[in-house]
């Protein structure tokens, strides 16, 4: 049985496990069910921190290898460019999708009063919390300047991926100018620790299935059925902005900018977005991404390995479209319905905001309550919106953050398609076809 047939397998008896729980708490007050899962819950951790463990060196590694073997410096500079426009172009487009479906189906207007209030008092203490971590969170400006790290070293041992890419970049520069019996031993080195690191993501592999059980049926067995019914309009919503982000904006690209077919594509990748939905992680779903990408899309290392990790960190799709619906939302609960003003200053902040929460935890919430504090009147406190939607944020997050890794993926293509790369991949993983 192969590996993405496992891990799907795992998710769904996962999924089956988590609700049989639930329900038999909710009907019965029987807990052994949910409790065994909730035990078995660490194995998919501790899994979590055996893939994160990797991302580090392989993201140093790839990056300096294949910003090394460019040999032309300016070809990275237009790389990069490439890269930026498509991320903020398909965000703006997703945050433009979640405003069209929140304003054609109006998911606040559907709210019960009494759920409405429950939610507030379940979870006002928690978006309080929010909050404040939004307002310790850096701004635009200090994320632009913390890229540059004071000290590598530490930003390596505390994960910080901005400032861990530019390095890896400038010093990859810098070793691709040396002369070549200075520069042959480095790049050698930098190979040796590439192959490890992915020798690695194949062995963390073999367990992701029974990791997958155990996330999934964790998550589900403590997730409120009551909650889901309360927030179904606006959980629908979502998810529908989701599928059509996924089903028509990378499609299209795919068709008319890397002229790779959609469904070959999609069929290569699937194991990527079952680990993100998983994890809920772009940067514990990297080693996979980078993997995919190389070997079963014929990606280059150099477009991969810089395509990729600031992907991870700064592309965001799937979040900013939940941005857009939770907003809306939130604010037909709140305040009513959203000038077309306010709503397209919701796609710019939005947009930008995306980057400028790259590498903070709670990205997704932070990014929100900057959305909500420009789109809300002033008298009106951001935790109470937050605290509508906190119940399932976590289900969410896991869709959004696979949709996030698709469109990681979809850029790497499109982007090797423009430096005129044919995608041909290794002899062990096929060929992507391409269209004429």
């Amino acid at each position: 049985m192969k590996l993405h047939t496992k891990i799907t397998l795992a998710l769904i008896l996962g999924a089956v496990a988590g609700v049989a729980a639930h329900l038999l708490f909710s009907a019965t007050g029987q807990t052994w069910l949910r409790d065994a899962l909730v035990w078995i819950e660490p194995f998919g951790n501790a899994w979590i921190r055996l893939i994160t463990m990797v991302v580090v060196p392989l993201v140093m590694a790839s990056l300096i290898s294949g910003t090394a073997s460019l040999g032309d410096i300016t070809k990275l500079g237009r790389i990069g460019g490439k890269t930026v426009v498509y991320y903020l172009g398909t965000t703006a487009v997703a945050v433009t999708i979640g405003l069209v479906l929140s304003n054609v189906i109006a998911p606040g207007s559907h709210m019960d009063p009494t759920a409405l209030e429950n939610l507030r008092n379940t979870y006002m203490s928690e978006s309080a919390g929010k909050v404040q971590l939004a307002q310790q969170a850096p701004g635009l400006k200090d994320v632009i300047l913390d890229m540059i790290p004071r000290n590598p070293i530490q930003a390596m041992a505390s994960g910080d991926m901005l400032p861990i890419i530019f390095f890896s970049i400038f010093f990859g520069a810098a070793v691709s100018v040396l002369p070549e019996d200075r520069r042959d031993p480095v790049l050698g080195f930098v190979d040796g620790v590439n192959e490890a690191a992915m020798k690695m993501v194949h062995w963390i592999m073999l367990l992701a299935p029974y990791a997958v059980f155990a996330l999934i049926g964790a998550v589900l067995a403590r997730f409120g059925a009551d909650v889901l019914k309360s927030l179904l309009v606006y959980s629908v919503t979502v998810l529908l902005g989701l599928a059509l982000h996924l089903g028509l904006t990378y499609p299209a690209a795919l068709r008319f900018l890397a002229r790779v077919s959609p469904v070959d594509f999609f069929r290569r990748i699937r194991e990527v977005p079952l680990i993100a939905f998983s994890t809920s992680s772009s940067n514990a779903t990297l080693p996979v991404t980078m993997e995919t990408a190389e070997d079963d899309l014929g990606v280059s290392p150099e477009v991969s390995s810089f395509v990729l990790p600031l992907g991870a960190t700064i592309n965001m799709d799937g979040t900013a479209l939940y941005q857009a619906v939770a907003t809306m939302f939130i604010a037909q609960v709140l305040v009513g319905h959203l000038t077309l003003a306010t709503q397209l200053g919701i796609v710019v902040t939005a947009t930008l905001a995306s980057i400028g929460a790259a590498g903070v935890p709670s990205a997704g919430i932070i990014i929100l309550i900057v959305v909500l504090k420009q789109a809300l009147p002033g008298s009106v406190d951001p935790a109470a919106g937050i605290a509508l939607i906190l119940g399932v944020d976590r289900i969410l997050d896991m869709c959004r953050t696979a949709v996030n890794v698709s469109g990681d993926l979809t850029a790497a293509t499109v982007v090797a398609r423009s430096e005129g790369e044919t995608l041909d991949v290794r002899p062990a993983g096929g060929r992507v076809r391409t269209a004429a």
